[in-house]
């Protein structure tokens, strides 16, 4: 039988990159697959290859947040799985970091997961079926990352709610883990990697940059009954480099 057979499955920012890998192995592997985004045209073009559906979501917002679930909720009848994968990178030292800069971020990587978390988990508890919440952190959410001091700061709030919230929910059968990607070529980081790939595969034990693939492998296995013990966890995909 297929991993998720039978789940619904809502991935944030799962227009392109890893959301978009993710809910094609969700869907792959027996999900009902709803997929949101801001990218609207995009998005719909992912749903539509997949075989999902696709929500407008602008995860800062709390009103879309509750707007959303509802909606999954009465179309399938319940939720299983939360991606919260939508984030945004944008490198800077802190004395190049704007507080513009700092707020988007924050609102975006750090609220919007907040947001998601709490929204879902009331679904999710009110249909007593347990769950598993993912959230997309970063090895920045591990250790000091140079010249990304607002992104470093709202991937450790990801790692710290994380692990309290798995305490919080266990008691309702929810399950909340987090993925630590490190040297993932999306479309996020194109211009980052754009002549430097070389230079950044000698740093890694294993030799290759990630793919949007591997980070999706994880998050099935953290979707699945398999990873059913396992929950306030931060689970590292980057080739070794934090260790």
């Amino acid at each position: 039988m297929a991993e998720l057979e039978g789940k619904v499955a809502l991935v944030t920012g799962g227009a392109r990159g890893q959301g978009a890998a993710e809910a094609q192995l969700f869907a792959t592997e027996g999900a009902t697959v709803v997929i949101t985004d801001v990218l609207d045209e995009l998005g719909e073009q992912t749903a539509g290859e997949l075989g999902g559906d696709y929500l407008h979501l602008d995860v800062s917002s709390e009103g879309q947040w509750e707007t959303v679930v509802a909606d999954v909720v009465e179309r399938h009848g319940r939720l299983d799985v939360l991606m919260n994968n939508a984030g945004v990178f944008q490198p800077a030292q802190l004395l190049n970091t704007t507080t513009e800069m700092w707020n988007r971020a924050v609102a975006i990587n750090q609220t919007g997961v907040f947001l998601g978390m709490r929204t879902v988990a009331k679904a999710m508890i009110t249909a007593g079926n347990g769950g598993s919440i993912i959230n997309t952190s970063s090895i920045a959410g591990l250790e000091g990352a140079f010249g990304a001091t607002a992104y470093g700061a709202t991937k450790w709030a990801v790692t710290g709610m994380t692990k309290t919230v798995a305490k919080e929910l266990g008691k309702h059968g929810i399950r909340v883990n987090s993925i630590h990607p490190g040297a993932i070529v999306t479309e996020m980081i194109a211009d980052m990697v754009d002549g430097q790939e070389d230079k950044m595969v000698s740093r890694q034990p294993i030799k290759r940059l990630g793919t949007p693939d591997d980070i999706a492998e994880m998050a099935l296995f953290l979707a699945s009954d398999r990873s059913g013990y396992c929950t306030g966890q931060a689970f590292t995909v980057d080739g070794g480099v934090h260790g």
